[in-house]
């Protein structure tokens, strides 16, 4: 694992990125609300992801400082930018350019991905969402070209009716997946192994074939 510090809007955000040997891919994960690239969660899935051959990059969008400060931490233009900036930052690593990029999105981390996916085009391959609020990227939803995957609980209820809403927004090949017995955060016994599952099929789908075909799959499955 190599930590980086990106100088992003005159400050430094730290990150960690772990490459295997050739990947066959960079997912670059966009944390939630009050969340960092210690989430216990999101390193669940990175390290399954590590391990079916994709490099992943865990950094936070805002400062220590920052995000001692509430609006900050829901401040979706401003998250959205810096993943942009920090995503331009990766690909732009003579190393790493060739290597196709996805997003890991996780509450509301999920709509700064989606924005950036939006404006970003063809630069981004895949987005998977978990627990996310795809419904605060509604404006630009009908612009994401990249094939998105939206993982919602079953008994998060209220998450998940926005991420209906959303998913009918989305133009390029989707999916939703309802995790039976999952509340918000999938604490439940094995919720989050099957979301690294879930997640890796997508990536390994999007990310090593590069044959995705728009509205191919317009499917909402529970699992």
């Amino acid at each position: 694992m190599e930590h980086l510090k990106i100088k992003v809007d005159n400050v430094l955000l730290d990150g960690d990125l772990s490459l295997p040997e050739n990947p066959k891919g960079i997912i670059i994960f966009s944390h939630g609300s009050g969340s960092s690239r210690f989430s216990p969660r999101n390193n669940l899935v990175a390290q399954y992801l590590n391990k079916l051959g994709f490099g992943t990059f865990l950094f936070d969008l805002l400062t220590k400082e920052e995000d001692s400060d509430y609006q900050l931490r829901f401040d979706i233009p401003l998250l959205s930018e810096r993943l942009i900036k920090v995503t331009n930052f990766l690909i732009n690593v003579p190393s790493l350019a060739k290597i196709p990029c996805a997003y890991f999105g996780s509450s509301t981390g999920a709509a700064s991905a989606l924005i950036a996916a939006s404006k970003l085009q063809d630069k981004i391959k895949a987005v998977v969402s978990r627990g996310g609020r795809p419904d605060l990227a509604l404006h630009v939803l009908q612009k994401v070209k990249a094939p998105t995957l939206l993982i919602v609980g079953d008994l998060d209820t209220e998450v998940k009716e926005l991420n209906q809403i959303a998913f009918e927004k989305i133009p390029a090949e989707k999916e939703i997946k309802i995790i039976e017995g999952a509340t918000h955060l999938f604490e439940e016994p094995g919720k989050l192994e099957l979301i690294s599952q879930i997640s890796g099929e997508w990536f390994q789908k999007f990310l090593i074939s590069q044959k995705q075909t728009p509205n191919q799959s317009l499917t909402m499955r529970k699992v």
